[in-house]
């Protein structure tokens, strides 16, 4: 009976201390402290300094603090883990409604699942039957922020906090005793356990805040790929004849040249090039030429400069080379008897030791300048070689051959150019003229009605344009000619180029056998041909020429009797059907140079107008022979 009225009085006494604010402000403390709560009174006043609180604990954040700061926000850093060596100890939590008993320390520490991504959400079970929503508030409210509570009938409830640092507080208090008030029913106790939970609601949340994430490093880094980025070039205007004016300003100038070039790049690759156009870009060209000769003497000031550093180059190699030189005959002096023997064993070893590497880097030095000076021997070698008389006899008879082939190519290309600008001329001016009998039809109608003022009229227009198309016919016949007379005299020095060759392979030939003087000397004094002849000997030469097989005279025959049927003449590529059908190998060059070869039996005319301007062959060889009756 003692013992039980001991049991109710001690009951009693509980229930007189719950009843009553909380004294133990130790208790409570140490319990807040170990929850990582700012340890505070239920009135709100500090019940121990801030010395004595946890090392985590952030004043300046407020009431409730996370226990770990790294977790905020999207909570993908793990908590530091607790060092072995320091005990966890858990205190009694007192709440107005309830008591909070921590598990004995002996036991192992409740276990948890594997924490989701982004969980804000906590399970709750083990409650006590007559638990509320009220008393399950109380309790957890010292976490953080609650959003929502769910509790079922089961004695279990889901917790939803606002931030995902608050769970990691809430997971603290699994283990703990739960008694509401201070009743002794089983409906009013139950060991709680606090594990994460898996919610829709804070996956969806973690994985928005995954892809404004991904959408920020995206942004981020197309803002870097931008900024990196090369800028896009400036568009090309199109051609107008006033930006062609322009263009050719600039291709004179030496800073916009290259813009420039890039400009009538575009212009001709897109095809803006045509009758109309064709002077304009020639002369677009030309300017662009004109820009080959600086560039050469650009290059060749550059190589003066190269030549010059190098220069300075070996100049200073010599200057360390001799100083190097210098430094050893210090170490070689040092080294005899009369001074060595003043010197100590380790001055005597870094001495030596000093000398060697002085004499390897010298050895290394001057192998790089014996080096240079090995390539200098070998350039000026291989200009000696150059320099040989037969190479020297080559080289200027290629010279002169190049040197006539470019004049005669520039002429060829200049005279085609001419006859391509006439031939424009002659279309503008018969479109002009059209225009204007269209004009004077359209006025002589609407002001005259006689007949014979509109015969007259066109008649008088007739009478020009056929002066007009004579006088541009004969320049273009004259530049015909003078077109036809640069080919035969390419033709002619190709020939002579050629005997030239066949003449100093011989000559090697004969020197071979020979001595050298009677080389030197057939080769100082023979006579070589001139290059350029005149025209009264190049006759006589080309007159000279004969048939030199019997392909030629059957060829021969074919082509005097195919031209006297056709009195008019005919076309070199009409003949060279004809002739294809009985002699395929035969090409329609061969035939040319054939009758290039004989001026006395076929003639070359040129007969129509502008675009149906045309050369004729004709067979003159009965006329030759009249003429010599």
């Amino acid at each position: 009976m003692a013992s039980a009225a001991d049991g109710v009085g001690s009951l009693g006494a509980e229930q007189n201390h719950l009843s009553l604010p909380v004294t133990d402000h130790g208790a409570w403390a140490t319990a807040m402290n170990n929850l990582g709560i700012m340890p505070v009174g239920i009135s709100g006043q500090q019940l121990v300094s801030d010395s004595l609180c946890i090392q985590r604990f952030d004043p300046g954040l407020g009431l409730i603090a996370p226990i770990n700061p790294m977790m905020a926000g999207i909570s993908l850093v793990p908590p530091p883990p607790v060092p072995p060596d320091m005990p966890v100890i858990k205190e009694i939590i007192h709440c107005k409604s309830c008591t909070l008993f921590p598990q004995n320390p002996n036991l192992p520490p409740p276990s948890t699942r594997e924490r989701p991504p982004g969980c804000k959400t906590v399970f709750v079970g083990g409650l006590p039957e007559n638990a509320t929503e009220e008393i399950i508030r109380e309790v957890f409210d010292q976490c953080g922020e609650i959003i929502a509570i769910r509790k079922s009938k089961k004695n279990f409830c889901h917790i939803r906090f606002s931030e995902e640092f608050m769970v990691d507080k809430a997971i603290y208090l699994s283990g703990y005793r739960m008694r509401i008030g201070s009743s002794t029913d089983k409906k009013d106790s139950g060991r709680i356990h606090v594990d994460f939970a898996q919610a829709r609601d804070d996956l969806y949340e973690w994985e928005c805040k995954q892809r404004l994430l991904a959408r920020e490093e995206r942004h981020r880094r197309k803002v870097h790929e931008d900024r990196l980025r090369p800028p896009s070039p400036p568009p090309i205007v199109h051609y107008s004849e006033h930006e062609a004016a322009l263009l050719a300003e600039r291709l004179k100038d030496d800073h916009n040249f290259s813009e420039a070039t890039a400009v009538l790049f575009t212009w001709i690759d897109r095809g803006e090039v045509n009758r109309r156009t064709a002077n304009h870009f020639y002369s677009m060209i030309q300017s662009a030429n004109s820009h080959v000769r600086r560039l050469m003497g650009e290059k060749a000031q550059h190589d003066e400069e190269l030549e010059r550093a190098k220069e300075l180059f070996k100049n200073a190699l010599m200057a360390i080379l001799t100083q190097f030189e210098q430094i050893t005959t210090v170490f070689t002096a040092a080294t005899r008897q009369k001074a060595w023997d003043h010197f100590s064993k380790a001055q005597r070893k870094n001495i030596d030791i000093w000398r060697k590497q002085c004499e390897e880097l010298r050895n290394a030095h001057s192998e790089e300048i014996m080096g240079i000076r090995r390539e200098e021997e070998m350039e000026m070698s291989d200009d000696d070689s150059d320099e040989s008389p037969c190479k020297r006899m080559r080289s200027s008879e290629n010279g002169a051959y190049d040197q006539t082939q470019a004049s005669l190519k520039e002429e060829n290309d200049s005279l085609r150019w001419q006859l391509d600008a006439y031939r424009n001329e002659v279309e503008l001016l018969r479109k002009e003229q059209l225009k204007s009998n269209r004009a004077e039809d359209e006025h002589t109608h609407t002001h005259t009605h006689s007949p014979e003022a509109q015969i007259q009229l066109l008649q008088q227009s007739m009478h020009t344009m056929q002066q007009q198309l004579l006088s541009l016919q004969e320049k273009l016949t004259s530049k015909e000619a003078e077109l036809e007379q640069a080919k035969e005299e390419h033709r002619y020095l190709e020939g002579e180029v050629l005997s030239l060759r066949e003449k100093l392979l011989s000559s090697n030939v004969e020197a071979v056998e020979g001595t050298n003087g009677e080389l030197h000397e057939k080769g100082m004094n023979g006579c070589v041909p001139s290059l350029y002849h005149s025209r009264e000997r190049r006759g006589e030469v080309i007159m000279r020429g004969g048939v030199a097989s019997e392909k030629e005279a059957v060829l021969l025959g074919i082509i005097s009797t195919f031209l006297h049927v056709h009195p008019f003449g005919a076309n070199l590529e009409y003949l060279w059907s004809y002739i294809q059908r009985l002699d395929s190998k035969v090409s329609a060059g061969e035939l040319e140079r054939l009758m290039v070869r004989l001026p006395s039996m076929f003639r070359q005319e040129l007969s129509g107008v502008g675009a149906t301007l045309e050369k004729r062959w004709k067979f003159c060889g009965f006329d030759s022979v009249g003429q010599g009756c």
